[in-house]
């Protein structure tokens, strides 16, 4: 990575982070030295980027900063363009016009030789009639996820056996064509995974849940990562 690329993306990784961060951790985030890192730190800071902390202790970057347009490369296109093909295909009408719109704004910041680059695309998305059709709402599902509350729901299992459940919803997961809802089922008081294929009579309990150790999306992704 050229150095005027990695100082472009340590500042969208400060950006990110709601803590200090160490030149440690950012210098193997992006395979260099510390020393790389505080110089490169330095001359942010010279240029007039709003990043405070010091060696030892850790870097914030003012999350006022506005960061000048974002520039992509012909691959990063394509590879949005893609994104968005495949939301539109194998969610909802809903969330498919969010990623319409977001991909609208994205191209409004291309520079001419970027949106020429959009005719040269190569790679798509189509409408599949492996598509397997739900009954639930994909829109309100991602929302009672966002919102931490608890839905209740009937739910078939492969052996046709109908139960009733509450979970804290923590995820929805794409293995094309299905999809799977993740959470913490409080019948089974464990991890579950549900096919929204199987699932009716889907509601919000209109109760939120808080996170609690051993109940979290981070806790359920660090068990799988175990079990690969």
């Amino acid at each position: 990575m050229r150095k005027a690329e990695r100082l472009n993306e340590i500042v969208h990784y400060l950006r990110r982070m709601h803590r200090a961060t160490t030149a440690r951790v950012l210098a193997d985030t992006f395979e260099v030295s510390e020393r790389t890192i505080y110089r490169d730190i330095q001359d942010l800071m010279d240029t007039g980027i709003p990043i405070t902390g010091e060696a030892g202790v850790g870097y914030l970057i003012d999350k006022t900063y506005h960061l000048p347009p974002i520039m992509f490369d012909a691959d990063e296109i394509e590879a949005i363009a893609l994104g968005i093909g495949m939301v539109s295909n194998w969610t909802d009408d809903t969330f498919a016009e969010k990623a319409k719109s977001a991909y609208r704004k994205i191209q409004a910041t291309l520079t001419a030789p970027m949106l020429h680059e959009l005719t040269q695309i190569s790679t798509f998305s189509a409408p599949s009639h492996y598509k397997i059709p739900w009954e639930v709402n994909f829109t309100e599902v991602r929302e009672c996820i966002r919102q931490k509350q608890f839905v209740s729901f009937c739910y078939i299992d492969l052996k046709e056996r109908i139960t009733k459940r509450t979970i804290r919803p923590l995820a929805l997961i794409s293995f094309s064509p299905v999809w799977l809802l993740t959470g913490w089922c409080e019948k089974r008081a464990n991890f579950r995974n549900f096919r929204l294929d199987r699932i009716s009579q889907f509601s919000a309990e209109g109760k939120r849940f808080r996170d609690e150790k051993g109940k979290t999306l981070a806790d359920y992704l660090a068990l799988t990562e175990n079990d690969q």
